[in-house]
């Protein structure tokens, strides 16, 4: 599968896609914000066995996803998970947080090319954070400012998701390269407890000037999520363990000690070399809700 997708491949824009594994349709194009491009998506059937294909429009770049249905093993690992770990930014939020911060401090395209460089694994990303945040040194204040104004925008579906694998007794956590700060918001809204949440701490000093991250948390480098849900399996004693996420440090916790199953979600960003590898790629949290029983 992975030879079909370039791991160099840029994310593809995917904001407001639904119902992807609908029969209705044999092929649709959807656009994107202005100034944005738009992507193809075709269903092929091949051997009675249902896949997708991703491209974007007047691009020459096609992802082939056989992996929008999941297995029965799968669904077995999923439905029998004792806990599972969503990354924050591009799935249980639509934006990325470093991202609207550098925006609304007034540096927001240069951060968001790192991220998207960070979010595809082409760099480590202790070096894309650290670079990130170099670029615009946010301030306490701006920081105070910008959570005022800009509440979370959380993902369609993904406070049904929580409460239903809360009412089947299955623990959640939020494991993110974001910022804590800006995350416990949104584990506020979904009654998600602090102590479930792995994620970077910004630095202030006294006047409430910038002085870097804490880089002590596992979230701040590579294989920190990985280490993350490590120790969260350790600590707790879970047997069974998924990943859900749209990047490649999310896909790095699927590994032995860590995830037994990685889904990667591209409601919000399709980054097709890690969708290549996810056990399920799924468009809508339906999907996952749905599966449940």
């Amino acid at each position: 599968m992975e030879g079909l997708v370039s791991s160099g491949i840029n994310p593809v824009p995917v904001f407001g896609l639904r119902n992807q594994r609908s029969r209705l349709f044999s092929e649709s194009v959807l656009h994107l914000k202005k100034g944005q491009r738009g992507i193809r998506i075709g269903m092929v059937k091949k051997n009675q066995c249902s896949s997708f294909v991703v491209a974007s429009v007047g691009g020459s770049h096609v992802g082939h996803f056989e992996n929008t249905l999941a297995s029965k093993e799968t669904l077995e690992i999923w439905r029998n998970s004792d806990a599972v770990c969503f990354d924050v930014d591009s799935t249980v939020c639509l934006d990325e947080g470093i991202d609207e911060l550098a925006e609304f401090c007034g540096a927001g395209k240069a951060v968001a090319e790192w991220t998207a460089r960070a979010m595809g694994g082409s760099v480590p990303f202790e070096e894309a954070l650290a670079a990130r945040l170099s670029l615009f040194k946010p301030s306490l204040s701006q920081l105070q400012n910008f959570l005022q104004q800009k509440p979370p925008r959380l993902s369609p579906g993904i406070e049904e998701l929580v409460q239903k694998l809360k009412a089947n007794s299955i623990h959640v956590y939020l494991i993110s390269g974001g910022f804590r700060q800006m995350i416990n918001p949104v584990a506020s809204i979904l009654g998600i407890p602090q102590e479930n949440i792995f994620a970077n701490q910004l630095l202030f000093g006294s006047s409430g000037d910038f002085l870097g991250f804490d880089e002590n948390e596992p979230t701040s480098r590579s294989g920190g999520k990985a280490s993350a849900v490590q120790k969260i399996k350790k600590a707790r004693g879970y047997k069974t363990l998924t990943m859900v996420g749209d990047g490649a440090t999310d896909f790095e916790a699927r590994g032995p000690g860590g995830a037994n199953l990685f889904i990667c979600y591209a409601g919000v960003q399709l980054r097709e070399a890690v969708a290549a590898k996810a056990d399920w790629l799924v468009f809508d949290f339906k999907d996952l809700i749905s599966s449940l029983g």
